[in-house]
């Protein structure tokens, strides 16, 4: 008669390490008392979603405020959705927003620490010693069912209304005695391994979530697989073993993982290994018709960070979003605190959402103008040109021509009490400024001036004439809008819009009517920066040369 030691070495015969001698293999962490070690884990199946950014954000920050660690851990057990590449990928997209592994894995051909490896499916020794363990304790069992098995089991629990699953009655497997299970091993039937739950659906648990506070859910009682059949584990017991090993000291995860949560606690007990402390964070939504939704991969573009990446928004942007998201108290803080960096901030799991939060990307696009108008033309020049390198080829080429050509434009009206607020993100910049660039101005000219219909062209004419004639930029700008104020008298403008209110019949217009003239003349457009600023950038010689133009077009 065999035991469960003789199961487990048949199924294992090349495992001879202990959970003893993994515990000596990865110590426990020499870290400060409080430090937490969090962790990011990634599948490679795809694109760095919004919402994982948000979740690896939040662990990040909790480390590193905490003096702790933070480390990356890929999740590759899936191999048939697997997507090469897409691993570093989403390495690459997470340091391009600042979020940088203490250890962990980094690309397929590199990884830092030691406690991995960091690739799931480098660890398959280390599931098996530990499934071996279970076996021989009786919490682990070889499961022969094939799939038209669970699928008549399936088909018969619908049927008669009954929960769903491979669990007590229904656990065909559990019930093989170690000499029948050994024996069609020995038979070479296929077969996985599942875990033997203890538990009862009708039992509810007490649990303790760092963000939801306590909570009861209901007991699992589900034998789930643990390892299958190309000798990889899934993600739960994976999950236990890495979480322990590499010494997780704080699970945070979006909270659709909340269901599997007694499923882990169970697992936990069941390997004898202490509990680590789980927080789930709030899913982020979409409003749509009314309704809140998941923001989703297949309708939203935002969903994936690689959408800011190229569009441009700036990196600390996004994360200070996040942060809003995060806690309630961060756009408060930002206020009081507009010189310092969102680092000083200091993450906290009460301050944390329990609704799911709404994603607005006008907000993103807010923060980012305000962050975006307090730095110096200098860094935001160099934001710009780091990211038109790789997304605007043609952009890039113009910067690096003349790189304080275009921080002279970044810097117009930037200096002041209330600076412009003009670009959202990098992509903005270019089509609001490309009128200082002689081969794209002449493609607006080309399409047309926004003249004011109201007024002829012949007299628009006449001003930007006399203008040109009497043309002087070497004063400041007080006393080039006063020079500009003079031209008004001879055309019948009032100097200023107070007396053209008072008295509208007197006059044919306004001092801001001539100012919009010279503003159309030299970008096409009625809406620009400082027109003043403008001027000075271009220099005498181009500000005459687009006057001619103008001219030219009104006599046409």
């Amino acid at each position: 008669m065999y035991t469960l030691v003789d199961l487990a070495n048949l199924i294992f015969p090349d495992i001879k390490l202990t959970i003893a001698d993994l515990e000596k293999k990865y110590p426990a962490r020499n870290l400060k008392e409080g430090a937490m070690v969090t962790r990011f884990a990634p599948s490679p199946t795809g694109f760095l979603h919004t919402g994982s950014l948000f979740t690896s954000l939040i662990s990040y920050r909790f480390a590193k405020q905490s003096d702790g660690v933070f480390y990356i851990r890929l999740e590759d057990t899936d191999t048939k959705r697997e997507i090469e590449g897409s691993g570093a990928d989403l390495v690459k997209q997470l340091a391009y927003f600042g979020i940088k592994p203490d250890e962990g894995y980094i690309s397929d051909a590199e990884e830092i620490g030691s406690y991995g490896p960091y690739k799931q499916s480098q660890r398959a020794d280390i599931y098996k010693v530990v499934i071996k363990y279970l076996i021989e304790i009786g919490r682990a069992y070889p499961c022969f069912c094939t799939a038209d098995d669970l699928a008549a089991l399936r088909q018969y629990q619908e049927a008669n209304k009954i929960i769903p699953g491979y669990y007590g009655e229904y656990a065909k497997c559990r019930k093989l005695t170690v000499d029948e299970a050994m024996a069609k091993i020995k038979a070479g039937e296929p077969y996985i391994i599942r875990f033997k739950s203890l538990g009862d659906h009708n039992n509810k648990i007490k649990v303790h979530d760092e963000i939801k506070g306590d909570l009861e859910l209901t007991e699992n009682d589900q034998d789930i697989v643990i390892l299958k059949s190309d000798g990889l584990p899934t993600y739960h017991f994976a999950h236990l073993v890495d979480d322990h090993f590499m010494h997780t000291t704080h699970i945070t995860r979006g909270e659709e993982w909340l269901s599997s949560l007694p499923i882990h606690i169970e697992l936990f007990k069941a390997a004898g290994f202490p509990l680590p402390k789980y927080a789930h964070l709030p899913v982020i939504m979409k409003e749509e018709n009314g309704n809140r939704r998941k923001l989703s991969k297949r309708k939203d573009p935002e969903a994936a960070v690689s959408y800011f990446i190229a569009e441009g928004y700036p990196t600390y942007a996004v994360i200070e979003y996040l942060l809003t998201l995060a806690n309630s108290n961060y756009e408060m803080w930002r206020e009081q605190n507009l010189d310092k960096p969102f680092t000083d901030f200091k993450l906290s799991f009460n301050k944390m959402s329990l609704d799911g939060a709404l994603f607005d990307i006008e907000k993103i696009a807010n923060i980012a103008k305000e962050r975006l108008a307090l730095k110096k033309a200098s860094e935001v020049e160099a934001e710009l040109k780091a990211w038109a390198k790789i997304y605007d080829k043609n952009f890039y080429e113009k910067i690096i021509a003349d790189e304080a050509y275009i921080t002279a434009i970044l810097n117009i009206d930037r200096e002041k009490a209330k600076p412009r607020k003009d670009y959202a993100k990098y992509s903005d910049v270019y089509p609001l400024i490309k009128f200082f660039y002689n081969d794209q101005f002449a493609k607006l000219v080309e399409a047309g001036y926004e003249w004011n219909p109201e007024k002829s062209k012949e007299e628009i004419k006449d001003i930007l004439s006399y203008y040109k004639a009497n043309y002087n930029l070497a004063a400041d700008e007080n006393s080039w809008f006063n020079d500009l104020k003079t031209i008004c008298p001879n055309f019948g403008y009032a100097e200023n819009t107070k007396d053209y209110k008072k008295n509208k019949e007197a006059y044919k217009g306004h001092v801001g009517d001539i100012a919009e003239f010279l503003r159309v003349a030299m970008t096409t457009k009625k809406n620009s920066p400082n027109l003043f600023a403008i001027m000075q950038i271009l220099g005498k010689d181009e500000v005459i040369r687009r006057l001619d133009l103008a001219i030219a077009s009104l006599e046409a």
